[in-house]
């Protein structure tokens, strides 16, 4: 084998890894169908090549676009992505694995996917989907914000019902009706952003609801044997209750594509968004004795409809700065509606796509948009060019801050490296005081941008400088919510060292980056700062370029004096316990070791009485070698429980035999095991 075949392999590999990052991010650089097409090479040349070994391979794990900041649980099974098709050759060749079989076709759903469960009717918890193992506990927001979810049901035993949460798009034009001052960008977008949302009262008072729509389920044997609908997953879901979206039946390979076809001209009518059909097989039982592969199931397809696509004149190119200091294309464009949206301005990538695809200002330009964050123009229409279009001019000095640009990677991409430079000095900002960072809820991004423009703000730690005082002088700055900006900013000293590496906005250092430096071993941020690229490539999943992102970002003068600043303000830079390794170790001898525990009910210190959170003593039995799980099964060792434990929990231990441990018992094994 060729070492360029198994080298395009492994660049295909970091680029589809890569663009999911960007995505979960919320900055996608790529549509759908750029995306799509990386995977679609990546499986070909595997195909062509299966003496190709490529070490974690990206299409062989199920992705999910979406994050998982809060409490988290274990999915019951895994919540795995579906295989795409965009030919006919692809669709046919999938129907013909299953002969005699007939389908039903869906709508694709463009929401958030989440897992209901029940037990013995009860609703016990709704997560998402998050990575697909383990996904955001969100039943408290869900039950406030998500319409057409039942709360209960009739049916024994457990239940887990899967689906999408989607904003109808009457809901997403009413509220940016109403809120012309701060309206949402799309409705995929919005259904994210509910579900994050802190307050789900104030999401519902102001018009911001969920609709939820079933596509699978899973029982128990005794249930679904006692339901003559239960060998059809939609007839058994309607039955429940649940609101499905259309369901087509097709008996072969032409009733699918005549299903497809349908759905595709039903797509303008819908109230929510698609980007697609679901094909899968109609019997239950056929779907799961089709099995899976490490990413998707054998028995369901999604079909991806074309992009949609306008014509438009681009009147500009401007070079935005990022807060990590790219600058981007952005073209603006006579408004034109595309993909359920007035567009007026779209993305261009990079530069070198600008200069292949011969994009002049003035011409007449293709954009398309598919439920994309950001709608994206695929190339001129030269025949209609007048003569009197412009070259786009490429800048060489930062539009902020005047810093020659640096350009980097296949793309051309041109960046400022000055860490002061104002436009991202302010985007950092925003980013340090965001959620998943210092989380400073009663900081505005108003109120930044704003101290940022009179030069209050200039890095992160001037935050910590702030006073009531110092805000109360601004117009329209009231004593109330001065107070409650500075107790917000007091909060967040505690960041920890995970979140603060968020926070900084390093290059290449993702979320996921940060936490594995936390297992790591790292204790302190200064000890990270003068780690060398050797240390850092030793460390699981983080490569040669993480490593020299983060080695050429701790060097700079500017960063370590921020480091000092930060300290020296009160901000915590160290790891936090809940970040650190679990060390099972030299945990003692207890009943613990090796059990498999389910934690339920409220927990309280034995010796100050005090409340400890459920993810405290879940993280404390750990360290005394247990594993835990979320749901009760065959293969639970121990119940453990705490105060006002459900029953259902209860009764299910006794009648599958699994031992039930008060909370007293459990503090007794924890400190013998001397982990607390």
């Amino acid at each position: 084998m060729p070492q360029d075949v198994e080298k395009q392999a492994r660049e295909l590999a970091a680029q589809i890894e890569r663009h999911r990052a960007l995505y979960a991010r919320g900055v996608p650089e790529l549509v759908d169908a750029d995306y799509d097409a990386l995977e679609e090479r990546l499986r070909a040349l595997l195909a062509d090549n299966p003496e190709l070994a490529l070490p974690d391979n990206p299409l062989e794990r199920p992705w999910s676009p979406e994050l998982v900041p809060g409490q988290t649980i274990r999915h019951s099974r895994p919540m795995l992505s579906l295989e795409k098709a965009t030919t006919d050759e692809q669709l046919d060749a999938f129907c013909e694995r299953f002969p005699g079989q007939p389908f039903r076709v869906t709508p694709k759903l463009d929401g958030i996917s989440l897992a209901i469960a029940y037990q013995d009717g009860e609703l016990e918890y709704v997560a998402t989907r998050g990575d697909g193992r383990d996904g955001e506990r969100v039943t408290e927001k869900v039950r406030h914000v998500v319409l057409g979810l039942p709360l209960s049901i009739d049916a024994p035993g457990r239940v887990e019902v899967r689906g999408e949460a989607v904003m109808l798009r009457s809901v997403f034009d009413a509220y940016n009706d109403t809120h012309p001052d701060r309206p949402l960008v799309n409705p995929r977008n919005a259904a994210a952003g509910t579900l994050v949302h802190k307050s789900p009262e104030g999401c519902v008072r102001e018009g911001r609801t969920l609709r939820f729509r079933a596509f699978d389920l899973f029982e128990d044997a005794a249930a679904e044997a006692a339901d003559p609908d239960a060998a059809d997953v939609f007839a058994r879901m309607g039955a429940l209750g649940f609101e499905l979206p259309d369901v087509l039946e097709a008996a072969d390979g032409a009733g699918v594509r005549g299903a497809i076809g349908v759905i595709a001209g039903r797509r303008g009518k819908y109230d929510f968004d698609i980007d697609g059909a679901v094909v899968r097989l109609a019997s239950r039982r056929a779907f799961e004795a089709a099995g899976a592969t490490g990413a998707a199931p054998r028995g369901a397809l999604a079909w991806k409809y074309p992009a949609e696509e306008r014509e438009t004149v681009l009147r500009a190119v401007t070079w935005p700065v990022g807060k990590i200091g790219r600058v981007v294309p952005r073209a603006e464009v006579d408004p034109v509606f595309v993909g359920g949206t007035t567009v007026t301005f779209a993305s261009l990538h990079n530069p070198r796509l600008v200069r292949e695809r011969d994009i002049r200002v003035g011409d007449t330009v293709r954009i398309m948009r598919r439920g994309d964050v950001i709608p994206f123009i695929a190339g001129s229409v030269a025949e209609k060019r007048t003569g009197a279009e412009q070259p786009v001019e490429y800048p060489t000095h930062c539009p902020s801050c005047g810093t020659e640009l640096v350009v980097k990677g296949t793309g051309e991409e041109l960046w400022c490296e000055n860490l002061q430079c104002p436009a991202q000095s302010v985007r950092r900002l925003i980013h340090w005081s965001s959620r998943h960072a210092a989380d400073m809820e009663g900081v505005g991004t108003t109120w930044i941008e704003k101290l940022a423009e009179d030069g209050v703000l200039r890095r992160p730690s001037d935050f910590y400088a702030l006073t009531t005082e110092t805000l109360i002088a601004y117009e329209r700055m009231g004593e109330t919510s001065a107070g409650a900006m500075v107790a917000s900013i007091e909060r967040s000293r505690a960041v920890g060292l995970r979140r603060a590496l968020i926070g900084l906005a390093i290059p290449m250092a993702s979320e996921g980056v940060a936490k594995r430096l936390c297992l790591a071993g790292f204790e302190r941020i200064e000890q990270l700062a003068e780690a060398t690229v050797e240390q850092l490539e030793g460390i699981r999943d983080i490569g040669p370029k993480v490593a020299a992102s983060l080695v050429a970002y701790f060097a700079r003068p500017e960063v370590r004096e921020e480091l000092v600043a930060l300290r020296a303000a009160g901000v915590d830079l160290d790891v936090r316990e809940e970040d650190r390794p679990l060390d099972v170790a030299e945990a003692a001898e207890t009943p613990l070791k090796g059990a498999t525990v389910v934690v339920s009910g409220g927990f309280s210190d034995p010796d100050s009485g005090q409340k400890v959170p459920r993810p405290a003593v879940v993280r404390l039995l750990e360290l005394a070698g247990a594993t835990s799980a979320t749901s009760v099964s065959r293969a639970t060792t121990y119940l453990i429980t705490g105060a006002d434990v459900g029953a259902a929990k209860t009764d299910k231990a006794a009648r599958l035999g699994v031992a039930v441990v008060d909370q007293a018992q459990a503090w007794q094994w924890l400190a013998e095991a001397g982990v607390r």
